[in-house]
């Protein structure tokens, strides 16, 4: 036997090979999976799994945990879900190639500041996690970031030589071990990039067999289509997978353009979370891209400024009203999250109608105030006119293309609920109430899938020479507990979990022990 040897006793095995959960036992040596069935393993630390289901660790497809994840408040809301890995740089922004500064000031609302890397490379932020955490950080090579390396803030298409260098900085990045390209194409500076300028930095992905990850452009929900059509040309271009963010659309649309990228030849896939609100930085929807584009001081002077207040108002706020996902009862729908401006302290879990109420100010007025006082700083849970029933949800979820992804933002006193309660709210309501999805579609949705698609080695099964990240599931307490009220609670129903052979959540509370670290796509 081993030194380090661990057996897991008594516990139906969901091995990830399609199979039904079987009552097996599971023998770890070191950080693979040695054995499953009946296994003589005298010596070896036991963990009794009696009544619980035995699962892959679940791959969090879309985080944004990547600067907070050393918290250890972080760390247990995300083993408490089964997740043992996270995969960052999402939405075109994260801290490298680069110092960090970019991100670390745009997307401040989002994934906050990394308290260790200063630079300057994919291979040196991925070794800040090494050794350091419990769990597993993937990262995709983020295009927005790359394109502020090369162009500033520049509001123009790409010249020549620029997207060589672009691609160059992805492709430096993919041979430090990252796992894909993603660009946020409603976000600055991915607004400004074109379909052909993105292809030309996904050209780097194709020989590893990485993924092109996009937060598509103009909305989605009715609007769609525009970016799953641009998304597919994309992949045609580069000859390369497509996986959509968050694809917040009705379940048969969903269907629909996945059928679309697949007669055109394109491997796609999506993640989706289940709820129907989202969340991302105030500024987005509330000014123009070229503001968010600008320096947060340069924007805050603006908005001092009354004459550019009445431009934004007569220009910018009808098309906020116009927008598909809020309309013009955008002040109801949008509730503040985190507010880094301590004389509005009292508004996080507020809507910008009831601080507008409380102000004696309009809404307009009161989101501007909020932004100038943050410096930009603030996030917004985004409610929309059209509310999907859980029966939708949960035909988009059982898409066979769907992948688990939180898209979780743990910044703020108030945040969306999705961060600590997303995989369970999976398997309490899409599997054990609602039968969406049984534990194997379950398992391949939330662990084998992505781990398959980003390349994440041999994770996502429970068969002999596995690495061992392996949660242990009580399917009649899992549930999430974190709501839009009390977004802070962590969810339930899964107390033990392993990575790398080794326990980083035992009894509920975290253990000692840091395996984790940086998780390089694997070669070959």
């Amino acid at each position: 036997m081993p030194e380090r040897a661990l057996l897991i006793r008594g516990g139906r095995v969901v091995a990830g090979d399609g199979s039904d959960p079987a009552p097996a036992d599971v023998l770890i040596e070191g950080d693979r999976v040695g054995a499953v069935g009946e296994v003589d393993a005298s010596g070896a630390q036991t963990v009794d799994a009696e009544g619980r289901l035995v699962v892959p660790g679940f791959v969090d497809a879309h985080a944004h945990a990547e600067g907070v994840v050393f918290d250890d408040d972080v760390q247990l809301a995300l083993l408490r879900q089964g997740v043992t890995t996270v995969i960052g740089g999402q939405d075109g922004v994260s801290y490298a190639p680069g110092d960090g500064s970019f991100a670390s000031e745009y997307f401040a609302a989002i994934n906050g500041p990394h308290p260790a890397y200063r630079g300057d490379r994919v291979a040196d932020l991925l070794a800040t996690y090494d050794d350091r955490i419990r769990l597993r950080v993937a990262y995709l090579v983020p295009a927005g970031t790359v394109r502020h390396e090369v162009m500033g803030s520049a509001r123009r298409p790409a010249t020549e030589d620029e997207r060589v260098r672009m691609a160059r900085l992805v492709a430096e990045g993919v041979a430090d071990g990252a796992v894909g390209l993603s660009t946020g194409l409603d976000y600055a500076p991915g607004i400004f990039a074109d379909a052909d300028e993105i292809a030309a930095l996904c050209a780097p992905l194709a020989p590893a067999g990485l993924p092109y990850v996009t937060h598509m452009r103009g909305g989605y929900e009715d609007n769609s289509e525009v970016g799953v059509e641009e998304a597919a040309r994309i992949g045609e271009i580069a000859g390369v997978p497509v996986h959509i963010s968050h694809f917040h659309t009705r379940a048969d649309e969903a269907a629909r353009l996945m059928r679309l990228l697949d007669e055109r030849g394109v491997p796609a896939s999506f993640d989706a979370y289940p709820y129907t609100r989202g969340c991302s930085i105030l500024a987005m929807t509330m000014l123009p891209p070229e503001l968010n584009a600008m320096d947060p001081d340069a924007v805050v002077s603006l908005l001092a400024d009354p004459s550019e207040r009445d431009r934004l108002r007569r220009e910018w706020f009808p098309r906020v009203a116009r927008n598909p996902s809020l309309g013009p009862e955008w002040p109801d729908l949008l509730t503040l999250g985190h507010i880094a401006a301590d004389e509005f302290g009292w508004a996080h879990g507020l809507t910008l109608a009831q601080i507008a109420e409380r102000r004696g100010t309009d809404a307009i007025d009161a989101a501007l105030d909020v932004l100038a006082a943050a410096r930009l700083e603030a996030n917004a849970i985004m409610a929309v006119r059209d509310q999907r029933p859980v029966e939708d949800l949960g035909r988009l979820i059982g898409h066979p293309a769907h992948m688990g992804g939180s898209d979780g933002i743990f910044i703020g006193s108030h945040p969306h609920p999705r961060a600590r309660g997303t995989f369970a709210s999976y398997l309490a309501t899409y599997v054990c109430e609602r039968g969406f999805l049984d534990w194997p579609a379950a398992v391949r949705h939330l662990s084998t899938a992505p781990a398959e698609r980003f390349r994440l080695g041999d994770r996502g099964r429970i068969l002999p020479g596995a690495i061992a990240d392996i949660a242990l599931v009580d399917p009649d307490a899992v549930r999430d507990a974190a709501t839009y009220e009390r977004p802070g609670l962590v969810a339930e129903g899964i107390d033990d979990v392993i990575v790398s052979g080794r326990p980083v959540l035992a009894g509920g509370r975290l253990t000692d022990e840091t395996p984790g670290g940086g998780l390089r796509a694997a070669r070959g």
